[in-house]
Parts: structure tokens; C-alpha cells; sequence
């Protein structure tokens, strides 16, 4: 009985990779280098040390790095995330593994996601065009519903700050289209002192 699990093929995925199969199934993705250092080649059998080597050390590793390169360029929902790792043939073991270790760091919330997207798109888009991209994104009906409701149920508080902006830059006689750039920074600083939030300031100055 053999003891491990036997390439079966190897085929070319990109200029820089190959597919593997084991048992006749796809298993993962690997570099030419990786094949030479870990001596695969087709009928090899791979014994489960050396498999699960290739899956913890390598995978998972390149899996969560490649998650965290994703992040740093912009905002994504978990089921986008999986998404980016199914292009590059991840198994879901590893996937589940990578998304794990960002959510630990709380890198993905998908709650978040939903309310700043609302936060930043309220005032242009109806809640029903939200909930549709939300959940093209693959965040729940749930989440979505959340969202909403902490969404408007703020309406009332940031209509408040927005009336206490606009009357800081009333005693300021501030001029949106006459004044210089250097004028609106000492404003905008201004406003932040008072404590009122950058997205609140760039909403009553149009910045």
C-alpha cells in the first residue's frame, strides 16, 4: 500500500507555474523552482509530510501575503477576497486558512465594509442600488440590514454636525470660489480643532 499521494499530472498554469494532481485531482498551484526543490515529477509519490509541508509552508504563507498585498491597495468584502485567491487556484483549505489570519487582524470586516460604503454613498445612491452592489460585493442581506439602520439612525447626528460646520464657515466668511488654497487649509484646520470629521468638512467646504 503506498504510502502518500501519487502525481499524477503536471501541467503548465502560466510562463512561472504548474497545476499539480495527485490521484488524478487537482491539488495546487507551484513554481518550477518549487517542483525541482521538492522533486515533484510526474508518478512521484509524495508522502503526506512533504505534502503537508507544501501546504502549510508554502501555500498558506504565499496565500496570506497575497491577501495582505490585495488590502493594501484598497478595501475588499471576504467573498471578494476568496474570489482573487480562486484565480490563483488556491485550495479551499489554504484559502480558508489566509482568510482566517486576516480576520484576525480584523483586516476584513465585512460589517465595516458595508457601513462605510453606505457612509460615503447615501447622499447619491438609494438604499436599494446600495443593497445591490453590497451584495454583488457577497455581503449578506443581514449585514446589509445592519448597516442601514446604523446608517440612517445617524442621519440626525451628522445633519448636527454639518449645521455647526456651516456656521463656523459663515464667521469665517469663507468663499469657496475666491479663496486660495492656503486660506482653505487654515479653515480646514480650523474645523478639525472643533473636532468635526474630515468627511464632514470636505461635504460643507467641497473640498
Amino acid at each position: 500500500m503506498k504510502e502518500g499521494r501519487i502525481v499524477t499530472k503536471i501541467e503548465e498554469f502560466d510562463k512561472k507555474r504548474y497545476k499539480i494532481y495527485l490521484d488524478q485531482e487537482f491539488a495546487f498551484v507551484l513554481y518550477k523552482g518549487e517542483l525541482l526543490q521538492y522533486k515533484i515529477y510526474e508518478e512521484q509519490i509524495i508522502g503526506e509530510e512533504i505534502y503537508h509541508k507544501i501546504i502549510e509552508e508554502v501555500l498558506v504563507k504565499r496565500a496570506k501575503k497575497r491577501c495582505l498585498n490585495l488590502l493594501q491597495k484598497k478595501n475588499y468584502t471576504e467573498y471578494k477576497l476568496r474570489e482573487k485567491l480562486k484565480e490563483g487556484c488556491y485550495p479551499l483549505d489554504v484559502e480558508d486558512k489566509a482568510i482566517e489570519y486576516i480576520k484576525s487582524f480584523g483586516y476584513v470586516d465585512d460589517y465595516r465594509y458595508a457601513c462605510e460604503y453606505m457612509f460615503y454613498h447615501k447622499n447619491t445612491e438609494s438604499q436599494k442600488k446600495m443593497e445591490e452592489k453590497l451584495k454583488i460585493k457577497g455581503i449578506s442581506s443581514n449585514i446589509i440590514e445592519q448597516a442601514l439602520s446604523e446608517a440612517y439612525e445617524n442621519d440626525e447626528a451628522e445633519q448636527i454636525e454639518i449645521l455647526q460646520a456651516k456656521k463656523i464657515l459663515e464667521k469665517k466668511h469663507y468663499d469657496a470660489e475666491n479663496m486660495d488654497w492656503k486660506e482653505k487649509q487654515k479653515i480646514y484646520s480650523s474645523l478639525t480643532r472643533k473636532g468635526i470629521r474630515s468627511s464632514i468638512i470636505k461635504k460643507v467646504m467641497i473640498v
